[in-house]
């Protein structure tokens, strides 16, 4: 005798509701047998039908999600709320960016010197590569690393998977000894063809931690590192579920 598959046997085996393996027996879309009022499943017509589905190609769209970029997968809006409460609580600037550097959220708690930097594109261009230069760190651990100016910055790595999506950025801590000299200051506001004196106001403004301050960025920017990782894999399961759903219901 023919073994028999039930609803919550299927839904488990398909990952889907309840609902939909109903609505997929009624529509013929499943290999389906209704014994009085309750549907059973053909054990050995459903492992054939699934044989069918894997050997099929796969859809484009989840071909694409693995290669989307960091921007694509995370829900923005939900990102920068938690990234600004983050950086209230540490009192430092965060910015998270792809690879390349190119940020994909507003600066939270933007710093003087950020503020001022990009207000040319020669700083805009400064920070990016500054941020790029990190992302492509070999040390897999956050840590501070001296920057344009002298300024401390650090980063924590994003992953899915085993593949490096992006970077969640501290910017603009002072160093111990700050600020930098008259003429590396004079030399730094050239550069960005600046007034000294605007490039020193915005100098003194720069955040001052000490090092169990420095040490509890470090491990927040890890754990939101952590957290955005978890965000993208989840919401490829999910997105991964939707896209079963739809090529189960036109089967």
């Amino acid at each position: 005798m023919t073994e028999m598959l039930t609803a919550k046997e299927m839904q488990g085996l398909l990952q889907v509701d309840r609902s939909t393996i109903y609505r997929m027996a009624e529509a013929g879309r499943l290999p389906a047998i209704k014994v009085g009022k309750q549907w059973r499943f053909p054990h050995e017509r459903v492992e054939k039908w699934l044989k069918n589905r894997v050997d099929a190609p796969a859809a484009p769209a989840e071909t694409n999600r693995a290669n989307a970029s960091l921007a694509a997968l995370l829900p923005l809006d939900c990102v920068q709320l938690i990234q600004d409460a983050f950086a209230d609580n540490l009192g430092v600037m965060l910015v998270i960016t792809d690879l390349a550097g190119q940020p994909i959220t507003q600066a939270s708690n933007p710093s003087p010197v950020y503020n001022l930097l990009t207000e040319t594109t020669s700083g805009h261009t400064l920070c990016q590569e500054q941020w790029h230069h990190l992302s492509q760190m070999p040390s897999l651990e956050p840590r501070f690393v001296p920057g344009w100016g002298g300024l401390l910055c650090a980063r924590a790595l994003v992953r899915l998977g085993n593949e490096l999506k992006g970077a969640v950025i501290a910017f603009g801590v002072a160093p111990q000894n700050w600020p930098p000299s008259p003429a590396s200051l004079e030399e730094l506001a050239r550069s960005l063809q600046l007034a000294p004196d605007k490039l020193q106001q915005v100098f003194d403004g720069a955040v001052s931690l000490t090092a169990a301050q420095q040490k509890q960025v470090l491990l927040t920017i890890q754990r939101i590192a952590d957290i955005l990782a978890h965000i993208v894999s989840e919401r490829c399961s999910f997105l991964d579920r939707l896209d079963t759903i739809a090529k189960l219901s036109t089967f």
